[in-house]
């Protein structure tokens, strides 16, 4: 039986095939990731967790609180995937085609291979995969931002698109890229008998200080611009994720404290200037048809206000002499 034609040149085509091809991969990558990073944090020992303990930094977040994050990601992407099948109208389409398109299959399944490469110290290399990951989904947030904005007509596109993919952006740009530098640029501190070191140059405290206070304030940047809720809640989270872990130098600890106050304070005040002093309130007033003497008659029959005396030209002028009387 001979195949049916199908110009694959057509822009419909194209893009049916494409949304097929996210309908497969998409589901399979977020399945590869979410079985591959169970099995490295807890059937492997040490898991993804220990590791992080065997060579802690002054930026080593707390396990569980980070695990919940990485546990809501996944929830958002199960969202996303469903998305997928049941999208119909044209806007979310391109937005999961072109907004997003193969960026986050292949982001997941780099994240799968972190895992494995993290629990196996090969820590250059999961170094390098997270800033692929890093690369991959800030290029596909800033395409859903410029092309693809969230709409209030389409919230669905707002809560399993833009959302999981901003958390997913959050993680490595926030904590897992900067710990896995630090841990490949020995950036580590080794516990004494007593606990934890004395000095802040054993901790590495203003290299830690230095990472925190710039990927904070880039994103409290963005909260108080965009009035981003999601980016409030994924930087809080992952400032309560650091500070809760303990022991922490004071640079790393108070920095992670203040910007866990801040996020939602900029959002708050972000919020309440644009509702009050956003958008300039003007009054149009109504034509008064009881006042002739404001409108003239244009050439088309109509009428036109008359210009007020603002509008006329104002300056020494010549005057006829039988206007004198």
């Amino acid at each position: 039986m001979e195949s049916l034609p199908l110009d694959t040149s057509h822009p419909a085509v194209r893009d049916y095939l494409a949304l097929v091809r996210l309908q497969v991969l998409t589901p399979l990558s977020l399945l590869v990731n979410i079985a591959t990073v169970v099995v490295c944090a807890t059937l492997i020992s040490p898991g993804i967790a220990g590791i992080a303990h065997l060579h802690p930094t002054s930026i080593t977040p707390n396990s569980p609180a980070i695990a919940a994050y990485v546990g809501f990601i996944f929830l958002g992407q199960i969202g996303y995937c469903v998305l997928l099948v049941v999208a119909s109208k044209a806007e979310t389409k391109a937005a999961l085609i072109k907004g997003v398109g193969m960026s986050l299959v292949f982001s997941n399944f780099a994240m799968a291979l972190w895992a494995i490469a993290w629990v196996m110290q090969w820590f250059l290399l999961s170094t390098v995969l997270q800033g692929i990951i890093l690369l991959l989904l800030l290029f596909s947030n800033i395409s859903l931002l410029i092309y693809h904005p969230p709409n209030a007509s389409r919230p669905l596109d707002t809560a399993l698109i833009h959302a999981p993919l901003r958390f997913f952006l959050i993680l490595p740009l926030s904590i897992l890229f900067p710990l896995c530098l630090f841990v490949t640029l020995h950036l580590t501190y080794h516990p004494t008998p007593p606990g934890y070191p004395q000095r802040y140059e054993d901790w590495h405290a203003m290299a830690g200080f230095g990472v925190l206070l710039g990927t904070n304030i880039l994103g409290l940047l963005v909260i108080i611009i965009r009035r981003d809720i999601v980016w409030c809640i994924a930087a809080t989270w992952i400032a309560i994720s650091i500070w809760s872990a303990s022991p922490k130098p004071a640079p790393v600890y108070i920095t992670s404290i203040l910007f866990t106050a801040l996020h939602p304070l900029g959002l708050i005040l972000s919020i309440i200037y644009a509702r009050f002093y956003g958008t300039s309130r003007r009054i149009e007033l109504p034509r008064d048809d009881g006042h002739p003497g404001l409108y003239a008659p244009n050439q088309n029959g109509g009428s036109q206000q008359v210009p007020g005396p603002a509008e006329i030209e104002r300056g020494p002028r010549e005057i006829d002499g039988e206007n004198w009387g």
